[in-house]
């Protein structure tokens, strides 16, 4: 089966599915004057967007693994994250403090879904 990809840049891609499974490069907040709580909303905006162009949703989550520059920020990313995640479809997921590329931003997010049958 082939690989598709999506949003192809010289050292990433945004999207690639492979058999019925999309994979999301690590999603980060282009505004990072916002706090956490605007950054993960704004990251989960770009996942909403990419699935949906994969043909796949929030409904469909195989693993999510979060990375927040300071566990300080643990509350608020999740108290975005409970709203927006889909009920009874919750994913595994993790969640860890690492020390981002960029030090503005407070969250980056990696996901992967099925696509949509």
């Amino acid at each position: 089966m082939a690989v598709i990809r999506h949003h192809v840049g010289p050292r990433l891609s945004e999207i690639a599915i492979h058999n019925g499974t999309v994979y999301l490069a690590g999603q980060i907040a282009e505004d990072t004057n916002q706090d956490i709580t605007g950054q993960t909303r704004e990251v989960l905006g770009h996942i909403d967007r990419l699935l949906e162009e994969a043909n796949s949703d929030k409904s469909h989550l195989l693993s999510v693994q979060i990375y927040i520059s300071d566990m300080v920020h643990f509350a608020g990313m999740n108290a975005v994250w409970d709203s927006w995640v889909a009920e009874g479809s919750t994913p595994p997921r993790a969640t860890v403090e690492a020390k981002l590329a960029n030090p503005a931003c407070l969250v980056e997010i990696v996901v992967i879904a099925a696509q949509r049958g």
